[in-house]
């Protein structure tokens, strides 16, 4: 029985032609580590690192090379964004469709203040809903692109102006994004762009960047220190970037792979992303016709990515995602996704949603495949019987 991988918000699957070569190619023939040596090997990855750092920037419209900081990826990009640079005092303001990659660093910043700008039932956000929040004390807007559960995309450009016009500190967390639709964190108006590389990106696991601001990189704290091989007469953190954010050894193998799932994603992304719409919308017609199935967020191909969440209302959604893996072999994911607030909004708190994400080597094909396994699903008689 063939996979049919739909679980691409997670990490994506198959990875881009050539990441694996370039990752074992560091492996085995560089090994280098950059900043440790002056021998080919590490001066090497070194200019690979700065290859990568040149090209991100100009892939999300960054313009300081120097301020785009190598992570482990998303999630440790948000919590150095956001606990390098809040404190007890500030207020932050989010919306209710975030994922816990914001939403726990922000719990564990010791007092600040958050308020969640209310989104729509369908996910959707109004910028006036940021605006009501706003107060004097207000010092950063932290926003998800677009919501890993349903799809939705926020309106960051909007709210980015709207931050640039107070003065205040916008970061956007590019997860779902990033890869799928174009970015610009100038046209953005952001401060600071997180991004994954395994997700839209068609990368390894285990590594990401965060594209900043000059100024804006300058005022955190960095959450890590040690040895950067620059300035080693100091046992004080250097103030340089990108140094100051990138202690100790960095994972060169991923970024060897991430650079190249840049190479291969770059000219590709707009056929890749058409193709996927598509996709979206054959599953989305399917799923209209299908009984039980309720389709969060929108029922519609604009403002939303290839990602459909569905309540199976009247049946188990637990089962359902069972059936289809064990009988079946179509890879989803079911429960709250990490986003318990976006559930909520969404109207599927506490018992989650089956989510159909669909990535650039997904086919025809699977999506015909999952829609007829899914006609056999919905009524079989197991899943009544847990009812």
């Amino acid at each position: 029985m063939r996979m049919i991988y739909l679980d691409n918000a997670a990490t994506s699957f198959p990875k881009a032609p050539g990441v694996a070569q370039a990752m074992a190619g560091y492996i085995t023939d560089v090994g280098g580590n950059p900043g440790r040596g002056g021998y080919t090997p590490s001066t090497q990855a070194e200019m690979t690192m700065l290859t990568l750092r040149e090209r991100l920037c100009a892939f999300f419209g960054s313009p300081d090379t120097d301020a785009c900081v190598f992570t482990s990826g998303a999630t440790a990009g948000l919590n150095l964004v956001l606990k390098g640079f809040l404190n007890a005092g500030d207020h932050v303001v989010v919306s209710s469709m975030e994922h816990n990659a914001v939403m726990r660093p922000l719990n564990q910043i010791p007092g600040i203040f958050v308020d969640k700008a209310p989104c729509a039932p369908d996910g959707s956000l109004n910028v006036s809903a940021v605006a009501a929040l706003i107060r004097p004390e207000t010092r950063m807007v932290c926003l998800t692109h677009a919501s890993n559960v349903c799809g939705t995309i926020l309106p960051v450009a909007e709210v980015g102006a709207l931050c640039r016009e107070r003065g205040i500190a916008f970061a956007v967390d590019a997860a779902q994004t990033a890869g799928h639709v174009p970015i610009s964190l100038t046209k953005l108006n952001a401060d600071a762009l997180v991004v994954p590389a395994h997700k839209g990106m068609l990368g390894p696991q285990g590594v990401g960047a965060v594209l900043m601001r000059r100024n804006f990189a300058r005022c955190l704290e960095p959450l890590i220190t040690g040895g950067t091989g620059s300035h080693s007469d100091s046992e004080t953190q250097p103030s340089e970037l990108p140094d100051k954010f990138e202690a100790g050894t960095q994972n060169l193998p991923g970024l060897y792979g991430f650079l190249s799932a840049l190479d291969y994603l770059e000219p590709n992304m707009t056929h890749l992303a058409a193709q996927t719409q598509a996709l979206c919308g054959e599953l989305l017609n399917g799923l209209a016709r299908l009984p039980h199935a309720h389709v969060l967020g929108k029922l519609k191909l604009l403002g939303r990515l290839p990602v459909i969440a569905v309540d199976f209302s009247s049946l188990d959604n637990a089962i359902v995602t069972d059936l289809l893996s064990s009988e079946y072999g179509i890879a989803v994911r079911c429960g709250l996704h990490c986003a318990p607030s976006a559930h909520r909004t969404l109207g599927t708190f506490p018992q989650g949603a089956v989510r159909f994400s669909i990535g650039a080597f997904n086919t025809a094909d699977d999506v015909r495949e999952t829609l007829t396994a899914l006609d056999a699903v919905v009524t079989d008689r197991r899943v009544f019987a847990f009812i």
